[in-house]
């Protein structure tokens, strides 16, 4: 069973950081990308930010020099840097994995509250 296990959502003022991490488990089926997503209240589900295992990073214009998206040695963990957060990146966040021949797998979501 592929399961993705995130942590670090909360509540936040204006200006402040928060460091989001995603936990994916282990298959025979290597991944080719994981990334974030978000959707806020009346709004569709948006990328955030991605992450291939090559290190490429793509980041939604809203969030560009401000977040930062890596992955550990591993390949097993992402982990979202937000600095500067603004209260319209109150959202709840998903974490998404992409596994080699077609595996899509989402977090249950994790609620990151920015207050002004």
């Amino acid at each position: 069973q592929v399961q993705l296990v995130e942590s670090g959502g909360g509540l936040v003022q204006a200006g402040g950081s928060l460091r989001l991490s995603c936990a994916a488990s282990r298959t025979i089926f290597s991944i080719n990308a994981m990334g974030w997503y978000r959707q806020a209240p009346g709004k569709q589900r948006e990328l955030v930010a991605t992450i291939t295992d090559g290190g490429r990073t793509n980041y939604a214009d809203s969030v560009k020099g401000r977040f930062t998206i890596s992955r550990d040695n591993g390949k097993d963990t992402v982990t979202l840097r937000m600095n500067r957060l603004k209260p319209e990146d109150t959202a709840l966040y998903y974490c998404n994995a992409v596994y080699q021949y077609g595996l899509v797998t989402w977090g249950k979501g994790t609620l990151v509250t920015v207050s002004s």
